[in-house]
């Protein structure tokens, strides 16, 4: 109890060097223990973004170019799946359902993706969730769109807000199909994956808005009004990808052997957990980078406090000689200035905790709506609490060097003070 009063009451006589100090590590510690939550919570959100789908299946690419434009709406297609051909894989014996994707048109930079009925029946994400709606119903008419949470707060929509979708990706697109705006009906529960950001329309839709279209551009002299768009019969030409869900998934590999040999056009069926699997390995590099220079910085923290401790030695010379005046023992000026290290790092490491929880509060909706990460608010983890502990640990243990220092100079100095 002593050695703790001495310890806080030299700690408030050089506030000014302890509190910087103390803010030194905070910021460290913040930093690494941020870096260590947004990696662990995108590699979450990778993972969690699709779940009881078999098989991907897109024009033949790369299996990580295929999972990023399809599931998580990143980049673009080399290729299209002509409708035939997914017709033909889709009656096979093995395959149970498939939901077909079409992508290529946005609306202020969100992007359209064009389906069926069957992707609100079976899509699931998460620990195998379906989508749920907030509000309102699926897809019913031709010109009718659900859309994400993300969607819906961003640009304040409602059921029964009118949107135009534009042909082509970026804010704005290309140019727009203001001749045949949609009508949201729906808005889906937030899910924390791509589909909070997406625009949903149906496949008849994708071909309805394009009807008078021909190589990205409308067609001279051609209009064709919604009222006349809704009595054609609307065919998908083709598709940019699908997923497929087996009866059995014991027949997945055969599967995806059978879609890559398909012989009527270059296709790619992947498996999503490999592939997810690949894009993380592809991210390894950074996340070490990130972790490395976390690990820098709580070193140079700690160092910090090394520097601070040491140079005060000369100037507590004096408070040293007072105390082993009045009975306290080298042992006693060493396990000080251990406990000061320790007092230091402790209060350094949470208030490092503490400015990291405020930055995640205000940080997490930023996050989420521009990159889709969600980063949770939860207890700290056991990995986590290893890393406090570590940091501690080597706080203490980086004390000890200016505390051999102030014991070697008490037993040399005992009395005695040398200006």
């Amino acid at each position: 109890m002593s050695i703790f009063l001495l310890s806080m009451k030299s700690l408030f006589n050089r506030k000014t060097t302890a509190l910087l100090t103390i803010f030194s590590i905070a910021i460290s510690v913040m930093l690494l223990l941020g870096v260590e939550r947004i990696k662990n919570n995108a590699k979450s959100s990778f993972a969690n973004t699709i779940s009881g789908t078999d098989l991907i299946v897109g024009a033949r690419s790369g299996a990580t170019q295929l999972l990023l434009y399809s599931i998580f709406r990143i980049g673009s297609a080399t290729n299209n799946v002509t409708w035939k051909s997914y017709r033909d894989v889709a009656t096979q014996p093995n395959i149970a359902w498939t939901i077909p994707f079409s992508l290529g048109d946005s609306h202020r930079g969100f992007r359209v993706l064009g389906t069926n009925g069957d992707y609100f029946k079976h899509y699931r994400y998460g620990d195998n969730r379906l989508l749920t709606f907030l509000s309102g119903i699926p897809l019913n008419d031709l010109f009718d769109t659900v859309i994400g949470s993300d969607v819906a707060a961003s640009l304040g929509y409602k059921v029964g807000s009118s949107i135009v979708v534009a042909h082509g990706l970026g804010q704005e697109g290309f140019s727009k199909h203001q001749d045949k705006p949609f009508r949201v009906t729906g808005i889906l529960h937030k899910t924390g994956t791509p589909v909070d950001r997406t625009v949903h329309v149906s496949l008849r839709a994708i071909e309805a808005i394009h009807i008078d279209w021909k190589r990205g551009a409308r067609v001279p002299g051609r209009t064709i009004s919604a009222d006349e768009v809704r009595k054609k019969e609307l065919r998908p030409r083709a598709i940019t990808a699908f997923l497929v869900g087996l009866k059995s998934r014991l027949a997945a590999f055969s599967m995806q052997r059978f879609i890559n040999k398909y012989r009527e056009e270059p296709l790619l069926a992947i498996l999503p957990g490999a592939a997810l699997q690949e894009l993380w390995s592809l991210m390894g590099t950074a996340e070490t980078a990130l972790s490395s220079i976390s690990i820098f910085v709580v070193v140079s923290g700690l160092l910090g406090m090394l520097t601070m401790l040491l140079s005060s030695l000369n100037e507590r010379r004096r408070e040293m000689a007072i105390l082993r005046s009045v009975g306290a023992r080298p042992v006693h000026i060493f396990g000080l200035f251990v406990f000061e290290a320790t007092v230091l790092t402790t209060i350094g490491t949470l208030t490092g905790l503490v400015l990291l929880c405020i930055l995640l509060v205000i940080a997490q909706p930023i996050i989420d709506s521009q990159f889709g990460v969600f980063i949770s608010l939860s207890l700290l983890t056991i990995r986590e609490l290893i890393i406090i502990s570590f940091i501690i640990i080597t706080g203490t243990l980086v004390g000890t060097i200016p505390a051999y220092q102030a014991y070697r100079k008490s037993l040399t100095d005992g009395m005695m003070v040398r200006n």
